[in-house]
């Protein structure tokens, strides 16, 4: 089984390809581009370079949301526009569960807690942990106030490791209210990996989990800053017409 594997749900850009459980290449950047201008180039470099026959893969496993609405967007379409192009099932790995599964078997006794930055004082977040070597939800993918999520966790009582481009914006309010032990994923595994997109996609590939490429939509969670500003410009159109 062949897997390719697309996330440019956040900061990061990751394009991978896994082969039969084998990792055959990974390329991963976070640096001041944009998704548009890097996530095919990663492709391109990634096929060439291990000299793959993208008619070859069997699925495209994308990052499906939440997480920048721009970087889902541009991963969604590329996504689709490869199935399309080759005929092949997307598997919409939910981004958070994939972010999650860069810490693989974390202790029963731990809670795995992602946090993206999701502007307005909120994280997209979910609460995971591993048990009999598979990722557990605790809690589904939510985007709340980071204040929520750590009342959540004090609330489990148990250790807590923390990963995501939303640890550095909220880890001074982490060390202020957190009752329980906790840490932070080293830098290796502390942000968006394709693999990981790639390895649980295998795994929902074989459960048959799979959609093709005109159904798949990302899962944005909540509406864009410019569909809140739309709606409260119309809101207000209304009271003044009443």
């Amino acid at each position: 089984m062949k897997i390719l594997a697309l996330d440019s749900s956040g900061l990061v850009a990751s394009v991978a390809v896994m082969e039969n459980d084998t990792l055959v290449a990974e390329y991963t950047m976070n640096y001041k581009k944009t998704h548009s201008q890097t996530l095919l180039p990663m492709l391109d470099e990634i096929k060439n370079n291990i000299q793959v026959d993208l008619s070859s893969i069997d699925a495209i496993a994308v990052a499906a949301g939440p997480g920048s609405f721009t970087g889902l967007r541009i991963g969604s379409a590329t996504a689709k526009g490869l199935g399309l192009a080759l005929d092949k099932p997307l598997i919409a790995v939910p981004t958070v569960d994939a972010l999650a599964y860069n810490l693989y078997d974390t202790g029963e006794d731990t809670v795995v807690c992602p946090i993206m930055d999701a502007r307005r004082n909120q994280v997209y977040t979910g609460i995971y942990r591993f048990t009999d070597h598979q990722l557990k939800v605790v809690e589904d993918q939510m985007a709340v106030p980071m204040e929520t999520v750590i009342e959540k966790l004090n609330q489990y009582g148990e250790a807590v490791t923390f990963l995501g481009d939303g640890v550095p914006v909220f880890h001074e309010l982490i060390a202020e209210k957190m009752t329980v032990p906790y840490s932070f994923a080293p830098a290796h595994v502390n942000k968006q990996r394709a693999a990981a997109v790639a390895a649980l996609g295998e795994i929902y590939y074989r459960q048959g989990k799979t959609e093709t490429a005109m159904e798949h939509v990302p899962d944005y969670l909540r509406v864009s800053q410019a569909e809140r500003e739309r709606a409260e410009r119309e809101a207000a159109k209304a009271d003044a017409d009443s």
